[in-house]
C-alpha cells in the first residue's frame, strides 16, 4: 500500500514538499515525487505534522458526567467522592462505549497515540481495566492505546490495591501508575512510591504517576519520587503528572526540586484545562492557576508534555479530545505567546509527548519512521493554535483514518477512504 502527500508544509522547510509513504512508513521526502501510488492527497500547502499524542487521559471516566450528580464544590476531592458512587455500578460495556466515542473524537482531531490511566482499586475492581483492554484491541485499526494501571484510591489506605495492581499488569496493562499524595501520611506516601517501583521493576514496566496534584506547598511526593528514580536507576522511565504543588513551593525549594527532576530524567506532564478548574479552589485573591512551572521546567531542559486528562466527568465538564485546544489553553495560562514559545507548545503535543511515552524512536516525519501524520487546515503552528481548524487528513501507519474536509468522519479498517 502506497500513499503520496503532495504540497505538504513541513516545519523546518521553506517550501511545501511531497511525502511518499510505503507499507506504513515514510519512504521519501522531496520537492516533487513522480512515483505513482495507490492513493494521492493534496495538502495544498497546509501544515503537515507528525500526528498528535495524548499522553494523559482517563478513558474509563470519560463522559460519566452525563449521569453523575454535580460537583458542587468543584474540587478534586468531591470529584473523587462522586466517582466512588459511580464506579460501583461500572460495567465493561458502559465503560467501553463511552471510551470508544472519545477515541474516535481524538482520531478525528489528529491524535493517533493515546496513553490512558484506568482506575485499579477495591471499589470497581478490574472491571474498567477489562473494558479498556477490549477497547485497545477493537480500536487498534485507528489508534495505539497504552494503559496505565492507576491506584487512585491509594495503595496503603486501599487495602488490596497492591494485589490488584499486579493482577492488572498480568492482564496486560502497560505502565504502572500511582497517586502517592492520596495517602494519609507522608510515610504512607513514601511506601506508595516504593510499591509502584517494586511492581514496575518486577514487570520491567515504566511508571506514570499522578504526583502532588495539590496546592499544598508542603506536599513532598515529587522530590521523593525523583530521588527514588535515581536510586533505582530508573532514569528516563518515569513520568509525573500534574505536579501542581511545584508552583506553590517557594522559589528556592522549587529550583532545588527541579534539579532533582532533571538528574532523574523524569518527564513532566501537565493538564492545563483540568487543573485550572480544580486547583486554587481555596484561594481568594490572588488565585493560583493550578499548573506546574511549565516554562521553568522547559528552560531547565526537562521534557514537558500535556494531556486532555478529563472530558465531561466529575472533574471537568468540558473538553473534546483536541490537543490543539489543550495547547491553546496552556499557552494562555502560561503566557507562552512569543514565537519560540508557541512552537514549544506545539512540540509538547508531538515530539515531547512521543519521548514521554517511549515512542520517540519511531515517530516524526522522517524517512524510515512510521507514517503517523496529520494535515491541519492552517499554514503555521501559530495559526493552528489560534484557530484550531479542521484536521484535513489523519494518517496512521500509512492509512488514512480520518478526513475533515466536507464530511468529518473516522475511517475504520475495511472502509473505503
Amino acid at each position: 500500500m502506497s500513499l503520496v502527500i503532495r504540497n505538504a508544509r513541513l516545519r523546518g522547510y521553506e517550501k511545501p514538499r511531497d511525502i511518499l509513504v510505503e507499507d506504513g512508513r515514510i519512504a521519501r521526502i522531496a520537492d516533487r515525487i513522480a512515483t505513482r501510488s495507490d492513493r494521492e492527497i493534496d495538502a495544498q500547502g497546509r501544515l503537515t505534522s507528525p500526528a498528535f499524542i495524548d499522553p494523559h487521559i482517563h478513558l474509563d471516566k470519560i463522559l460519566i458526567g452525563e449521569v453523575a450528580r454535580p460537583n458542587v464544590s468543584g474540587s478534586l476531592w468531591e470529584a473523587i467522592e462522586i466517582m466512588w458512587e459511580l464506579k460501583r455500578e461500572y460495567t465493561v460495556e458502559d465503560v467501553k462505549r463511552r471510551a470508544e466515542r472519545v477515541v474516535e473524537w481524538a482520531v478525528m482531531n489528529g491524535t493517533t497515540r493515546i496513553r490512558t490511566h484506568v482506575d485499579v482499586d477495591t471499589i470497581a475492581g478490574l472491571t474498567p481495566l477489562r473494558a479498556l483492554l477490549e477497547l485497545r484491541r477493537e480500536c487498534a485499526d485507528i489508534a495505539d492505546v497504552q494503559i496505565v494501571a492507576f491506584p487512585q484510591e491509594g495503595i496503603v489506605r486501599d487495602e488490596g490495591a497492591e494485589e490488584l495492581l499486579r493482577k492488572a499488569m498480568d492482564m496486560g496493562a502497560d505502565v504502572v501508575g500511582g497517586m502517592p499524595h492520596a495517602e494519609m501520611t507522608d510515610d504512607d506516601s513514601k511506601r506508595h512510591v516504593d510499591v509502584i517501583f517494586e511492581i514496575a521493576k518486577e514487570y520491567d514496566a515504566d511508571i506514570d504517576a499522578h504526583v502532588d496534584e495539590t496546592d499544598d506547598p508542603y506536599s513532598r511526593c515529587l522530590e521523593y519520587i525523583a530521588c527514588k528514580t535515581v536510586r533505582e536507576k530508573y532514569q528516563g522511565r518515569v513520568m509525573v503528572d500534574h505536579a501542581c504543588a511545584l508552583a506553590s513551593y517557594d522559589d528556592y525549594h522549587a529550583e532545588r526540586v527541579i534539579r532533582w527532576l532533571k538528574e532523574a530524567g523524569i518527564n513532566v506532564e501537565t493538564n492545563p484545562e483540568t487543573n485550572v478548574v480544580l486547583q486554587g479552589r481555596l484561594d481568594t485573591y490572588p488565585k493560583r492557576r493550578g499548573l506546574t512551572r511549565v516554562k521553568q521546567l522547559l528552560r531547565s531542559g526537562i521534557n514537558v508534555t500535556y494531556g486532555q486528562d478529563c472530558i465531561k466527568d466529575t472533574f471537568y465538564p468540558f473538553g473534546q479530545a483536541d490537543m490543539l485546544e489543550v495547547g491553546f489553553v496552556l499557552a494562555l495560562l502560561e503566557q507562552m505567546t512569543l514565537p519560540q514559545e508557541i512552537n514549544a507548545v506545539f512540540d509538547m503535543a508531538t515530539v515531547n509527548a512521543a519521548k514521554a511515552i517511549g515512542a520517540i524512536d519511531d515517530y516524526g516525519i522522517e524517512v524510515g519512521k512510521r507514517a503517523d501524520i496529520v494535515v491541519i487546515d492552517a499554514e503555521s503552528v501559530q495559526e493552528a493554535l489560534r484557530v484550531r481548524p479542521s484536521r484535513l487528513y489523519v494518517i496512521r501507519n500509512g492509512r488514512i483514518v480520518a478526513e475533515g474536509r466536507a464530511t468529518k468522519r473516522v475511517i475504520r479498517a475495511g472502509q473505503v477512504p
